[in-house]
């Protein structure tokens, strides 16, 4: 029962990691093919504790992407509004 949990948890951010890597600075293109690396280089893991600490890892990896996300739309916003 508890691998069909994780299953649907590793499911899950790597949806959320392909959809912020639609925005990602150097294009869709180059995030996709990195992810997919990352994901199949552990998808051997049948331990769980393994499994949760990989997930937490996709999770910091989603959290450093939004703030970046975060950091370029902010700077476009100060550039337009300090520039003027």
């Amino acid at each position: 029962m508890a691998n069909r949990e994780l299953r649907s948890q590793v499911i899950a951010i790597y949806k959320q990691l392909l959809y912020l890597g639609r925005s990602y600075p150097l294009g869709y293109d180059y995030f996709r093919p990195r992810l997919h690396k990352a994901f199949m280089a552990n998808a051997h893991l049948t331990d769980e504790d393994q499994i949760r600490h990989g997930i937490k890892r996709a999770e910091f990896v989603q959290k450093e992407i939004e703030a970046l996300y975060y950091l370029k739309r902010y700077r476009t916003l100060r550039k337009r509004y300090d520039g003027a």
